[in-house]
């Protein structure tokens, strides 16, 4: 079986591309998920060199574009960034929440495993903020257990409190413990941003008028009023949580071997992992884990014949700061409960020997849900060909990254590892 490669990429900037009236409440769009798509999608083929008559297949991955837009069926939007050539090519879109353009990611390879594929285009996108804070919570849920949780109120930023809670319970953390090592991730994560020209929280942004690059600077934010630090579902707060983001990202695929014959920026997707959780919270096991995570990292490992110390960098999935320890934890790049003391140590920034979220991570780049899969790939792509968009390991141009990328409450669990080939 031929193994598959990335040949190049694209992200768009992330952020709010909207306008609100505050007066009115009147919100006007000023990208639109119809030119997300386009740009990134041209951005990608432009960047391996290809045009669109050489690619036979496309797959846009999109978490909720019938509740944050009133478009389904988005698939053949795909067909826009090239009508004439890509008019009448199989499209396909895939949802897996948060990790929807991982999925489509897979199932592209899967097409060119096949053979029915040669070069294909794949897309991730969302836009959220045209909706209001409560349209967009309750768009959200959706991805949750409705039953149990979403028709109940329950909010994903409840959903991750109860792997904070039962996290502390487990290693028998104090609040303060806990939410020390919260503010260590966020200001690591506001820091790597502010060197991302692509991130929605970059320079300029909140974060870097108010100097929360510093765990003490987030520590002693109020608890109310302007500049506060609210508890948004005990224990997490407002900081802890990642952003409402508008954004797309693409990536063009095809066999390594044809990779090599047609490009000098060559990057193996050497090995995948995929596991699902139970939807709901309340009947799984273990809230002080990912378990699911950790089974995607050992498959994808394993397929690609490696182990984390032979890992360069990583991209985790950092919706909520507890997240990041918990995938920090699933890679076996800190032991089960040392987590968020080894952020207190000062351990994955751009000097340790495996950064964790150089780009910011979804807690400041971004977290246009459909796109971050998509976004994640594409970002660990141009880092492990020397060209890197932000920081980059100082030790030198990685060789091997891997992305861990989850969807929903941890439910669909992506870990890929991608190793530079040439």
């Amino acid at each position: 079986m031929s193994k598959v490669s990335i040949i190049g990429v694209y992200n768009t900037k992330f952020g709010a591309f909207v306008k609100k009236d505050r007066e009115t409440g009147e919100i006007t769009d000023t990208k639109s998920y119809y030119e997300l798509i386009i740009e990134s999608g041209e951005g990608a083929l432009r960047d391996a060199g290809l045009e669109p008559r050489d690619i036979d297949g496309i797959w846009i991955g999109s978490c909720s574009p019938s509740l944050f837009i009133n478009q389904e069926h988005v698939a053949p939007l795909g067909i826009e960034i090239a009508p004439d050539e890509f008019r009448m090519i199989p499209t396909t879109r895939t949802e897996g929440a948060c990790a929807s353009s991982s999925i489509a990611l897979y199932n592209a390879i899967y097409g060119i495993e096949s053979g029915r594929f040669n070069k294909v285009l794949v897309i991730g996108v969302e836009k959220m903020n045209l909706l209001s804070t409560k349209e967009m919570t309750r768009t959200l849920a959706c991805s949750s257990h409705w039953p149990t949780e979403g028709s109940l109120g329950v909010t994903f930023p409840g959903l991750f409190a109860e792997y904070a809670k039962g996290y502390r319970e487990y290693y028998r953390l104090t609040e303060e413990e806990m939410q020390r090592m919260f503010a260590y991730i966020s200001a690591l994560c506001y820091k790597n941003a502010l060197k991302n020209p692509l991130a929605h929280f970059g320079k300029g942004s909140p974060p870097d008028k108010l100097g929360l690059t510093s765990p003490d600077a987030i520590l002693t934010l109020p608890d109310e009023g302007k500049g506060s630090n609210p508890m948004i579902a005990p224990p997490l707060r407002l900081h802890d949580c990642s952003l409402v983001t508008d954004g797309a990202a693409a990536l063009v695929l095809t066999t390594t071997e044809e990779a090599k014959s047609v490009s000098s920026r060559v990057v193996e997707i050497s090995g995948v992992g995929q596991a699902t959780e139970r939807l709901a919270e309340n009947v799984r096991p273990n809230m002080h884990e990912l378990m699911a995570a950790k089974k995607a990292v050992k498959d994808s490992f394993s397929e690609a014949g490696i182990t984390i110390q032979d890992v360069d960098l990583a991209e985790v999935h950092d919706c909520f700061t507890i997240n990041q320890i918990l995938c920090t934890e699933a890679l076996g790049l800190s032991e089960d409960g040392r987590g968020g003391w080894d952020y207190i140590e000062g351990k994955y920034t751009v000097e340790d020997e495996c950064p964790v979220n150089l780009s910011g991570g979804l807690k400041a780049k971004g977290h246009p849900v459909g796109a971050t899969g998509a976004s994640m790939h594409a970002l660990v792509y141009k880092q492990l060909v020397g060209e890197p968009i932000g920081l980059s390991p100082q030790k030198g141009v990685p060789e091997i990254g891997v992305v861990l990328n989850v969807g929903g409450s941890a439910v669909t669990n992506c870990a890929t590892t991608l190793k530079r080939i040439k």
